[in-house]
């Protein structure tokens, strides 16, 4: 699956079979469900769960936290949009 097709996939009901908790979350964040992606993610403690992680507290304004968690992540908090992070960050888990 590349990112262009997960995209299209937002239009389901349910995220697509087989997808890792990593890319559920993205997918929930990306039909708009910020509580439920943050849910999915936020008791994970490794550094692709802090990448999500501080994607979504700077989605929500919170840049303190979400520079913590981009720490976490061995990351800095990019110089992009969040639709342009969010596109970023699908494609290189749909890659791993």
């Amino acid at each position: 699956m590349d990112t262009a097709l997960f995209k299209q996939t937002l239009a389901n009901a349910k995220p697509p079979a087989g997808i890792d908790i990593y890319l559920e979350s993205l997918w929930e964040d990306g039909r708009g469900n910020w509580d439920r992606a943050h849910t999915l993610i936020q008791d994970l403690t490794d550094r692709k769960a802090a990448w999500i992680h501080a994607y979504l507290h700077r989605k929500e304004g919170d840049i303190w936290n979400a520079d913590y968690w981009y720490s976490k992540a061995g990351r800095k908090r990019p110089d992009l949009s969040l639709e342009q992070e969010w596109e970023f960050i699908v494609d290189e888990f749909l890659r791993q």
